[in-house]
């Protein structure tokens, strides 16, 4: 089975539409915080709201369309993703925010575990490269967002946002094409077993590690994505313009990690991969609260692309753990991702409040260490025996 890249290629360019739209909310949160009076704590808020969302509905939906694929709900996702934009074009109440926010979350909820699954039907056998193909579209996504918030949202305020509809429009037609080669693609592939053995007890195990893994590296993201921005203008006085752009420099290297960690991991095998890329970033978190403007910047782009290439290796192991629930693997790892994420976003937006930035990052800093747990990982051969 031959790897066929345009349905790769136009799943990544959707996932980067896709995450582009999300990343929009996040980049924008200093003009909210400015125009509605938020403290950190209620943009934590948001992001919670919005990982929340997602979260708890994607593995829903991966285990629904495990039972039954659904090749079109792709383009649905992104429907929900634009009504969210277009509302968060016009929310000037923190309450609309949130709204718009969990819309926003639903279409990712629905996108990301079908997305997943089709990217592996396209893969060929080369799923670590496939899912970076795919995951490298929406980190490109995440890192454009900044950059565009910077040039068009910033100057032209908040109803600017209207204007990335476009954006949603352009995915809807693109996933529409890719459910129609998915539906020929399941029509080709009826006859193949659809019900998986029960997980055992080492499979469990290993996944549990494996979603212990995702926390830490989520967990101290968060403290990046949602509070970079602010921690920049904070410590080192830079304008909200500069500051989202230098958050499109740290995006960037997370895209970059991401396509490098997959193929990677084919290649040299996937829990060298997770080992280096979580426990490998420790100095690096540890050295960071104590940078200077220069030091903070190399920092943080070397942390996003060591601990980014860890996802795609993550995914796929935990893919092979658990044979034909594709969907269902990808939804709770997906969920589990956005959901500490938003977590960690909340409750260090309370603990900003009621310390300092310089006191989250300070304590963010070891979380990496969390990644020795993978001492912990029941053998390979072990684990593979149960999975067949």
């Amino acid at each position: 089975m031959r790897t066929t890249l345009p349905i790769l290629a136009a799943l990544s360019l959707s996932h980067c539409l896709n995450d582009l739209i999300q990343s929009l909310l996040p980049a924008i949160y200093p003009i909210l915080k400015r125009d509605l009076s938020l403290d950190f704590a209620e943009i934590g808020i948001i992001t919670l709201v919005f990982q929340i969302t997602a979260s708890l509905l994607q593995p829903l939906v991966g285990i629904a369309t495990d039972k039954k694929p659904q090749p079109y709900s792709l383009a649905i996702g992104m429907i929900c993703s634009l009504v969210g934009l277009l509302l968060l074009s016009r929310a000037h109440t923190l309450g609309l925010v949130l709204i718009a926010a969990a819309i926003i979350g639903t279409g990712s909820s629905i996108f990301h575990p079908e997305s997943s699954r089709v990217a592996r039907a396209a893969s060929g056998g080369r799923f670590g490269f496939a899912q970076s193909f795919f995951q490298v579209g929406g980190n490109t996504g995440q890192a454009i967002g900044p950059l565009l918030a910077a040039i068009v949202i910033a100057p032209y305020g908040q109803s600017a946002i209207a204007w990335f509809a476009i954006v949603a429009f352009a995915g809807m037609a693109i996933l529409a094409w890719v459910g129609r080669w998915y539906a020929a693609h399941l029509g080709e592939r009826r006859k193949l077993p659809t019900n998986p053995a029960p997980l055992t007890r080492k499979q469990w195990i290993a996944i549990a590690i494996l979603l212990v893994l995702v926390f830490s590296k989520n967990f101290y993201m968060a403290s990046l994505q949602s509070f970079y921005t602010f921690y920049l203008i904070e410590r080192f006085h830079l304008s909200i313009q500069d500051s989202q752009l230098y958050l499109f420099v740290f995006m960037f290297a997370i895209a970059a990690g991401t396509f490098f960690g997959g193929p990677i991991g084919d290649r040299f095998g996937r829990v060298g991969v997770i080992w280096i890329s979580i426990v490998g970033v420790l100095p690096f978190s540890l050295a960071l609260p104590f940078a200077n403007f220069a030091w903070t910047i190399v920092l943080t782009g070397v942390i996003g692309f060591v601990m980014a290439s860890s996802f795609p290796a993550i995914l796929v192991y935990a893919q092979e753990l658990a044979p034909g629930r594709v969907g269902m693997i990808g939804g709770l790892f997906f969920g589990f991702a956005f959901g500490t994420g938003g977590l960690g976003a909340a409750l260090l937006g309370i603990l900003a409040d009621h310390t300092s930035l310089d006191f989250v990052y300070r304590l963010c800093s070891i979380l990496p260490a969390i990644g020795v747990l993978m001492l912990a990982m029941p053998k390979r051969d072990d684990v593979a025996q149960t999975a067949h």
